[in-house]
């Protein structure tokens, strides 16, 4: 039923945007109504992190009031797909999580094509995860870690849930380079860190905004990052490729889109202001202490970053077999 009603609503959003002329809708963007930035994870998180940083420079640049609303569930799917069923008028976007190019592999029945009903609208940021284990462990290094998982001693990993990007950045890794591991899924990040700090499961894979507190306060030693490069918050830190995988790269990422038929023009400037917003000081700060590294760029260059997400995970999630929760 949820199903049919949200294709009823894309069908009513695509019939909407026929009727109403796309260069008068540029013209008095936005003054028409406040912007609604639709977080789709719940309030605490980084996602809700991101959309409350950039809401308070948005409203000051367009002069028009932000709103964020939190819509949770289903891996951020289902706010995904009221965005998608939203007017395209550009009063509506969704600030996705690195879920969203795992999704459309992972969720049977997605009321949504998420290549052609939604259109990125800038990637904000990419950030590590971190891999690390607890302070007591055994593990000193990843090489300690790849020489317990092909001695066969019954290595294990946690993730924040089966599916997330951990679980199949941990796969692909496992399969390129005959890691034997298992994987040990959690429902959230606080359950897995309550957990990891405890020694329960001996390694975790997680976000430098969920992991960094525990290493900072040397209850976690971080073993490797998951991105081509170290990172900053994290710089004694080897990346996976500097140990032995080279190539490996496996970023988390947050990223703003909009209903597909949304105004080129509006599109264009949403892009530009959230640009504008990303340069200031005090945002990339705050942004930084997430452990995001700011991108931005165009809503073009968004999209071919989340395409290649999308394909890739795909094809790691049906060569494994990887199921939801």
């Amino acid at each position: 039923m949820k199903t049919i009603l949200i294709r009823r609503a894309l069908a009513l959003a695509a019939l909407t945007c026929l009727t109403v002329p796309l260069g008068a809708l540029a013209q008095t963007w936005p003054a028409k109504q406040p912007i609604k930035l639709v977080a789709v994870f719940p309030p605490g998180g980084s996602v809700d992190q991101v959309s409350r940083i950039l809401s308070v420079p948005l409203q000051q640049q367009l002069g028009q009031t932000v709103v964020v609303d939190n819509k949770g569930g289903a891996s951020g799917s289902i706010g995904t797909a009221f965005v998608a069923a939203a007017p395209a008028d550009g009063y509506t976007y969704a600030a996705v999580f690195d879920t969203h190019g795992v999704n459309p592999s992972l969720i049977p029945n997605l009321p949504f094509d998420t290549k052609r009903d939604l259109i990125p609208v800038v990637l904000i940021g990419t950030s590590p995860m971190v891999l690390a284990t607890y302070a007591g462990s055994e593990y000193k290094s990843f090489a300690d870690v790849v020489a317990a998982a092909k001695a066969k001693k019954n290595v294990s990993y946690g993730t924040i849930g089966s599916g997330s990007l951990g679980h199949v950045a941990m796969t692909l890794l496992g399969k390129s380079g005959d890691i034997d591991w298992q994987h040990v899924p959690y429902k959230g990040g606080g359950p897995l860190m309550n957990d990891a700090v405890a020694g329960h499961v001996p390694l975790s894979i997680g976000s430098v905004f969920v992991t960094k507190p525990h290493i900072d306060s040397k209850r976690m030693r971080p073993l490797v990052v998951t991105t081509s490069k170290r990172s900053v918050e994290l710089p004694d830190v080897p990346t996976v490729a500097e140990s032995g995988y080279p190539g490996f790269e496996a970023p988390a990422w947050w990223a703003i889109l909009a209903p597909a038929k949304t105004p080129p023009e509006i599109v264009k400037r949403m892009n530009e202001e959230i640009n504008k917003a990303l340069k200031l000081p005090e945002v990339a700060k705050k942004l930084e202490a997430q452990g995001i590294t700011v991108i931005g760029g165009s809503s073009e260059s968004a999209k071919v970053f989340i395409d290649k997400q999308i394909d890739l995970w795909a094809k790691v999630v049906k060569d494994n077999g990887i199921k939801a929760d």
